[in-house]
């Protein structure tokens, strides 16, 4: 299912994703830790599609337990960790129409220098979700918590929440290295 521009969002998807996703097992913080690629999977979320469209490649967990939140193609071979901080969450989900364009993708990977992070920006922990401890990513600078449960040996499913949102983006990741 693909979420065209301009596309409502509907509870029934978002719904039936948060049933599958708290199928899943949870998974400790230890077991993240390494590169892992990532893909949305659509939902209904205004963001589906726009990370994707902007080269989003996924995320690293160090064995600190401290996270490059968001990672994203740059040139051939090279990953470069984006600050979230730079982009205000809410602003971000009302513009997503803009972000799936042809012209954001251009711009993005123009500015890509710019937004570089400096360090990691994100903690890995246990955290509850539902009354069940799994890992979870805590964005230094962003009202956003990031909950993984295992798909299989090599595949996590991520559920991004938004402080005060109720909706919620959904993604795969899978292991590319340790």
């Amino acid at each position: 299912m693909n979420i065209r521009e301009g596309e409502t969002m509907r509870g029934d998807q978002q719904e039936e994703m948060a049933t599958w996703f708290r199928s899943l097992e949870p998974i400790q913080p230890k077991d993240m830790v390494g590169l892992w690629s990532g893909v949305g999977i659509p939902s209904g979320h205004p963001l589906d599609g726009v990370l994707e469209n902007l080269s989003w490649f996924g995320k690293r967990f160090h064995s600190d337990m401290r996270a490059d939140a968001l990672l994203f193609k740059w040139r051939p071979g090279r990953l470069v960790p984006i600050d979230p901080s730079f982009f205000p969450v809410r602003l971000a989900i009302k513009m997503a129409p803009f972000g799936r364009t042809f012209v954001a993708r251009h711009w993005f990977s123009y500015l890509q220098k710019m937004l570089r992070a400096r360090g990691t920006t994100a903690s890995l922990k246990l955290q509850a979700l539902d009354g069940v401890e799994t890992a979870a990513m805590v964005y230094d600078k962003q009202p956003i918590v990031d909950y993984f449960h295992r798909i299989d040996d090599d595949g996590i499913a991520g559920m991004m929440c938004v402080h005060h949102d109720p909706r919620r983006f959904f993604f795969k990741l899978q292991k590319v290295m340790n």
